[in-house]
């Protein structure tokens, strides 16, 4: 019986070192330095800009630029803000050629913003990824007029909750 045990655990642990789990990593490895050479890859100059310190109310631009440094033409399908006070203007459904660069120019507007604001640009490419992210943030410095509104705002719904209580 214990000859049938010892048997069994040597098996199980020669049958261990041939690991498949290596042959596919080195398999999906090779194929993926193929497909990445085939394919658009966009270099941006930077992937974040802080404005540093605005205020209530100002609008700031800033440009990125960014290099197709893949092998096929880069094609920007989309490009959306993750709010509505950031604006991305850039090259839609045109074609970049590998080794052309191009620019992205993003508006933050700071209306109604105040404090800290981090927000990103997605882009929906043809790239390997699919989509490439660049990010903006900044104090803005609130106006004291629109922050005595918000807070009065912030009173008046407080006391309509205890009321509701």
């Amino acid at each position: 019986m214990r000859f049938v045990i010892f048997f069994c655990v040597a098996a199980l642990m020669a049958s261990c070192n041939t690991s498949p789990s290596k042959k596919v990593n080195s398999t999906e490895a090779s194929q993926a330095t193929v497909v990445q050479d085939t394919v658009p890859v966009m270099t941006f100059n930077k992937v974040e800009h802080d404005f540093g310190t605005i205020k209530e109310g100002d609008v700031v631009e800033t440009t990125f630029s960014f290099t197709n440094t893949g092998t096929r033409d880069l094609m920007i399908l989309n490009a959306r803000g993750s709010c509505g006070c950031t604006v991305p203007d850039y090259p839609q459904n045109t074609p970049i050629a590998p080794g052309e660069s191009a620019d992205v120019k993003v508006k933050f507007d700071s209306n109604n913003k105040p404090n800290n604001n981090n927000r990103t640009v997605t882009f929906t490419t043809n790239t390997a990824n699919g989509r490439e992210v660049i990010r903006i943030k900044t104090f803005v410095t609130p106006d004291p007029v629109k922050e005595k509104q918000r807070e009065e705002r912030r009173k008046a719904i407080q006391a309509r909750q205890n009321q509701n209580k």
